[in-house]
């Protein structure tokens, strides 16, 4: 007897493909949605590993020029009105208000250096918004994830136990199946995952400490143009 279970048990296609096509509704729409998750996950991984890498060495380029020793004026006229990394915006922003600031007979109208900050203070806003978003999709993947790849396990155990009692039969060939299929919804939910978590928190950190060079930009620039305010 126990041979024959093992033989039926043998005869069973465990593929993945076999096994989500055994599983319940809920279970493959569970399987479905946590692989789109993965699929997106991995997109905003790649996207943002692109987009930072760039930021980076826009930044570094940027950086070289600003401390050339160039006058900013000639700096900026050279970035033009489309300027191509965060610095440059942020540094774009805080000029065009500069330029603003002066009358027509040379002078400054009165609070200038308030509005430039606060003209840089909202590129770095803009700048945040567009290198953190995805993330906030990666640390819902990663924590919920887990949670609906559980959900879809306990419906497909659920369902191979209502075959066991309709079947009146608990051998091998009758419950492998459904346990299979059912721990296949864990295991994509653990795939889906792992993954978002780690890259989260990296991505976090290189967004983070991207960020708190445009900021440290920002302060030192004001810094120059409070000099020349004072001046």
């Amino acid at each position: 007897m126990e041979t024959e279970t093992l033989a039926m048990a043998s005869e069973i296609d465990f593929s993945m493909l076999a096994l989500f096509a055994r599983a319940t509704f809920a279970v493959k729409i569970v399987m479905i949605l946590l692989i789109a998750s993965s699929f997106w996950s991995w997109a905003i991984i790649i996207q943002k590993t692109i987009t930072y890498r760039r930021s980076r060495a826009q930044a570094d380029a940027f950086d070289a020029s600003f401390w050339s020793g160039e006058p900013l004026d000639e700096l900026f006229d050279q970035i033009g009105p489309d300027p191509h990394g965060g610095s440059e915006r942020i540094f774009a922003a805080g000029m065009m208000e500069w330029r603003r600031s002066h009358r027509q007979d040379g002078g400054l109208i009165p609070g200038a250096a308030p509005r430039i900050d606060r003209s840089m203070d909202v590129a770095i806003a803009k700048e945040t918004e567009a290198l953190s978003g995805g993330l906030p999709f990666l640390a819902t993947v990663g924590s919920t994830a887990p949670f609906v790849g559980l959900f879809g396990t306990v419906w497909g155990i659920m369902h191979a136990f209502e075959q066991i009692a309709l079947q009146q039969n608990t051998n091998l060939a009758v419950v492998a199946p459904g346990i299979a299929e059912a721990l296949l919804a864990t295991a994509l939910g653990l795939l889906a995952a792992i993954p978002a978590v780690v890259f989260y928190n990296k991505l976090s950190a290189d967004s983070d400490r991207i960020i708190g060079g445009y900021e440290a930009f920002a302060d030192e620039f004001s810094t120059i143009l409070s000099r020349q305010l004072d001046s």
